[in-house]
């Protein structure tokens, strides 16, 4: 697990995590875990080896909110998880939620991403 506090001139990267519902959630926050599917692993491995902190939002699918956010704790390792009941997921990581709340997506319309065209962050 990496250190908590931020690595100086090291970048912070943030990902907004879609789940396909709100048990998955409500999973996460209970046992400090998270999985995803193999390509967004890769990913976010590769952020969490290179960047200082790896924040993970969350939000439910067509639920038009965000759930909260976490800190990625550590890599994702080979130990998969049945809470999901989905064999599409990679391994689990472990995750340390610092914010659990709704917070609807026009709370954060003035956020653009500049890396996705200036799209809404949602």
């Amino acid at each position: 697990s990496k250190s908590p506090s931020p690595r100086p001139n090291i970048p912070v990267r943030y990902f907004i995590m879609k789940s396909s519902n709100l048990q998955n959630i409500d999973i996460s926050q209970q046992k400090g875990i998270w999985s995803t599917t193999p390509s967004n692993e890769r990913k976010l491995r590769r952020a969490f080896l290179e960047s200082s902190m790896v924040y993970l939002i969350f939000s439910v699918q067509g639920s038009g909110h965000f759930q909260g956010f976490a800190r990625m704790a550590s890599e994702a390792g080979c130990e998969k998880s049945q809470d999901w009941g989905s064999t599409a997921f990679g391994g689990v990581f472990k995750v340390e939620w610092i914010r659990k709340e709704s917070i609807p997506f026009q709370f954060a319309q003035h956020l653009l991403n500049p890396w996705n065209d200036n799209k809404k962050v949602q």
